[in-house]
């Protein structure tokens, strides 16, 4: 049914591989780069007349879309899997391995859009997925091909999120999965999916890069299917949330989408679905993509700062936001392809910043994991800047729960959190923010004293 319809690619040297033949660490074998699933009828470079021959017209792909919102089918209640048309990577959907991922709320954001400086600010929410990070899309996508193709064990590194999310997919579908933490790095609670899951878990005495090249050896001598990010299947999934946003907001893109920077392939990912979706007609233009990165693990801003994103230096990543501590990020390449083509930048942030944001974010009721919060605050830093207008419409894309991480929010509220020098400037907007809980007696008299001493604040 699919069989001729797509073919991988070399985002470096521009060979294509067979799908049979693809290497075990998804690396070109004669440039080391990546490879991208690509459409001949509708990605980059297609022409009208190619789009035209592949696919049903956009109104109709519009109307179908939002019609399997109420169907019952566990595969049209996915948000990745009801836009299959545009990602017809199984031969056989019913070999499709779902957990009802996307389909993610798209939320207003007015306090958050006062404290930016911009008139219009939503935010889509990917933590609100069934493992409760972005991770779910592409694991859907990448899991269900390793099914497909008879694979019995999975793999990944991770630095939580991914972690989760495979093991979830892999205990779905009964099949085995392998998770390689760095010891110490990653949050309890994403851990600890990966273990509720019943995934065998290693922690490796080295940092997310180390357990990267570990597992590349581990897939080259054992039945293992990789799925980080590396893997082109995954993005296929993550590309997904452009349309969601696309559709959530009648078709009309926003001016701006913002995306916390790890590992990058969020970045490519998303881009990749609003220039799929221009070259199909659903849409007229594309966003620009900015990616925000922490200042303690910033590869690529250092990159693009200083080799105008033509090399890259991998980096020590530092950050307390555990889910973007990389420092070789894989998906580099197609991350900064995506910003050329968009338009988009590329922000750091400190640490005192992403908690400022965080808190902010809590305030709208929503709350997010720590290196979702780097998109606001990237913002602020966009809107001084004058690179993002305040009349122009920004959508940030949160990737983790805010329970992924909840030993962060709590060392913010007992000011713990940050050491003096890295708040200064921000004293009295981070105390402001913070809610530290208060011990008293049982007794009405002793809440309602507190309670009116608040209220005179």
């Amino acid at each position: 049914m699919t069989e001729s319809i797509y073919q991988l690619r070399c985002i470096g040297c521009a060979s294509i591989v067979a799908r049979d033949q693809m290497p075990s660490n998804f690396r070109c074998p004669l440039c080391g780069e990546l490879y991208e699933v690509e459409y001949p009828g509708w990605s980059r470079g297609a022409s009208p007349t190619e789009t035209k021959s592949w696919m049903p017209n956009a109104s109709a792909l519009r109307w179908l879309w939002k019609e399997r919102c109420h169907s019952t089918d566990p595969l049209d209640q996915s948000g990745v899997w009801r836009f299959r048309e545009v990602l017809p990577i199984l031969a056989d959907f019913s070999q499709a391995v779902t957990l009802r991922e996307g389909n993610t709320p798209l939320y207003s954001m007015p306090r958050s859009a006062k404290s930016a400086g911009v008139e219009r600010l939503l935010a889509k929410h990917q933590g609100m997925n069934p493992t409760g990070s972005f991770k779910d899309t592409g694991m859907t996508s990448a899991l269900s091909v390793a099914r497909e193709r008879g694979y019995t064990w999975v793999a990944c590194a991770s630095t939580g999120n991914t972690s989760a999310a495979m093991a979830a997919y892999a205990a779905r579908a009964g099949m085995n999965s392998l998770v390689l933490i760095p010891e110490g790095k990653i949050a309890w609670g994403k851990l600890s999916q990966a273990m509720d899951y019943g995934s065998l878990t290693c922690q490796l005495r080295t940092d997310f890069d180390g357990c990267v090249h570990v597992l590349g050896e581990v897939v080259k001598r054992a039945p293992v299917y990789l799925l980080n990010s590396v893997n082109p299947y995954r993005l296929e999934g993550q590309k997904t949330p452009a349309f969601e946003i696309a559709e959530e907001l009648d078709w009309e893109v926003p001016d701006h989408v913002i995306v916390p920077g790890g590992n990058l392939a969020n970045c490519s990912a998303l881009g990749k679905g609003f220039l799929e979706m221009r070259q199909l007609g659903l849409t007229t233009r594309v966003p620009r993509i900015s990616v925000i990165q922490a200042e303690g693990a910033n590869p690529l801003f250092l990159s693009i700062e200083q080799h105008g994103g033509n090399s890259l230096q991998a980096v020590e990543a530092q950050t307390r936001a555990t889910a973007i501590r990389i420092g070789n990020p894989a998906s580099w390449r197609k991350a900064v392809r995506i910003l050329r083509e968009t338009g988009g930048f590329c922000e750091q942030v400190t640490e005192a910043e992403i908690a400022l944001a965080k808190a902010e974010i809590g305030r709208e009721g929503i709350g997010c994991e720590p290196a979702s919060a780097v998109t606001l605050a990237g913002l602020k830093k966009l809107v001084h800047q004058g690179k993002v207008h305040a009349s122009e419409s920004v959508v940030l894309l949160l990737t983790g729960h805010t329970l992924k991480d909840s030993d962060y929010t709590i060392d913010f509220h007992r000011r713990t959190l940050l050491k003096p020098e890295e708040s200064v400037g921000l004293e009295s907007v981070l105390a402001s923010l913070e809610c530290g809980t208060v011990t008293l007696d049982a007794s009405a008299e002793a809440v309602l004293r507190t309670l009116e001493e608040r209220m005179s604040k």
